[in-house]
């Protein structure tokens, strides 16, 4: 991977490329570092310190939602947009259309995105306005009788916490448009990699403990730093693997000469979907936190209780998350792969799967080895994620967002490389003529 960025900074129009991203990063933690108007950082920090709820909230924030700054919401409204508009695209005729379009349809789809992520980022910024409140962080509150001050406090925070998610967007648009990677995922990776010293002070102080006389963290905390080196090595190998199809094509002459004839294969991956499902079903899983801090000392006990099912050191947690991974999963493997286009394709250019007729039969094999590797990948990445949960309450350790933080930042990396290993290799190409 050093080889790698060493290779492509070499190139000027690369390094100018990874120079742009690291500004446009640069920037995210700049903003991650500006306080909100009126509210108090101090008690928002001790909330989010004592609940577990909010925990993956704060994770991909870059602790931006303890501290209470302009990016304090990241990108979740735009990734629950995301999630919604993808699922209208299945169910709507007409966003269907437009996903088919090519580059013009893609870019209708993505303005509908960004509609739905201010509509979104409108709700959520008051509802984050309102468990604020709740919880006493904002300097002057709206309440019965209150006067224009603490209406004008509230119009600034949810105005702030909206023009923060926005620009988050505009960022990794950025970064798309002129940087390497995808925007959206090196943003979730810059506020992954800046927690990193809050995970290292975790283990110092688990350490300070076994010094103290918990001797079992001499042996709990080396093996969780080696099963976290496991379990990288793991995501790495399987983000690599891929079940190859075997392609022949037929010989066909044209004119004076003989085309066809040769062997290939259909490359599938095992993790074809990436790190998308794990940010999805995070998102999805962060709601109840959400709804949590919306409705605190107002809810019933039955609502906390229902709540706290959604615990992220509960089991019902770890059940939900296990199933919404497995299906976003399948849902973003759907979208890519299209077995009967396949096989119509393969029927086009002569080319046929050995043992197996052209055809349905064709589209039929290619559905049964997709859906296979499908559930394989879906139930690593579903295993790597849930790890880390079952562990931390086995062990009493608070390492229930490894799993996921891990996932993101080694899927991110591999990610950029393989881009800046495929942009090189258009630069170097030789041609036929040499």
């Amino acid at each position: 991977m050093l080889e790698v960025f060493r290779n492509a900074w070499k190139i000027p129009d690369l390094r100018k490329k990874i120079l742009y991203t690291l500004m446009i990063i640069l920037i995210f933690r700049i903003g991650a570092a500006i306080p909100v108007p009126f509210l108090d950082a101090a008690t928002l920090a001790s909330t989010v310190a004592d609940t577990d709820l909010l925990g993956y909230i704060n994770i991909i924030t870059g602790g931006s939602f303890s501290n209470a700054t302009i990016f304090a919401m990241s990108i979740s409204p735009y990734i629950t947009s995301s999630i919604i508009v993808q699922l209208l695209t299945v169910a709507i005729p007409a966003l269907e259309r437009l996903s088919k379009e090519g580059d013009v349809g893609r870019k209708k789809l993505a303005r509908i995105t960004r509609y739905g992520t201010l509509v979104l980022g409108l709700l959520q910024s008051v509802a984050y306005y309102i468990m604020n409140r709740n919880i006493g962080a904002v300097l002057y509150p709206i309440r019965k009788g209150s006067d224009l001050t603490s209406w004008f406090a509230a119009v600034v925070i949810v105005s702030t916490f909206v023009g923060g998610s926005l620009l988050i967007v505009w960022l990794g648009e950025c970064i798309d448009k002129k940087g390497i990677g995808n925007g959206i995922s090196m943003i979730l990776f810059a506020g992954i990699i800046s927690r990193g010293s809050s995970t290292i002070e975790v283990f110092r102080r688990l350490w300070a403990q076994a010094q103290a006389g918990a001797s079992q963290y001499y042996f709990l905390v080396p093996g969780v730093i080696v099963l976290f080196v496991v379990i990288i090595t793991a995501i790495v190998i399987m983000t690599n693997a891929e079940r190859r199809i075997p392609i022949q094509y037929a010989k066909r002459v044209v004119g004076r000469k003989m085309y066809g004839g040769q062997s290939s294969y259909i490359p599938i991956k095992v993790t074809m979907s990436g790190v998308m499902p794990i940010i999805f079903a995070s998102s999805l899983l962060s709601i109840p936190g959400l709804i949590r801090g919306f409705i605190q000392g107002e809810s019933t006990n039955w609502w906390m209780k229902l709540l706290d099912f959604f615990n992220y050191n509960n089991w019902g947690y770890a059940v939900c998350y296990l199933l919404l991974i497995i299906a976003f999963n399948y849902f973003y493997v759907a979208i890519q792969y299209n077995p009967i286009e396949m096989a119509n394709n393969l029927r086009k250019n002569n080319g046929a799967i050995p043992g197996i007729r052209p055809g349905k039969p064709t589209s039929d094999f290619i559905s049964r080895v997709i859906g296979k590797i499908t559930l394989v990948g879906a139930l690593f990445i579903a295993a790597v994620a849930i790890l880390p949960i079952i562990l931390g309450n086995v062990a009493k350790m608070n390492i229930s967002l490894g799993g996921t933080s891990i996932i993101i930042v080694v899927g991110v990396a591999l990610d950029t490389v393989k881009q800046l290993e495929s942009q090189m290799m258009m630069r170097h190409y030789k041609g036929f003529l040499e």
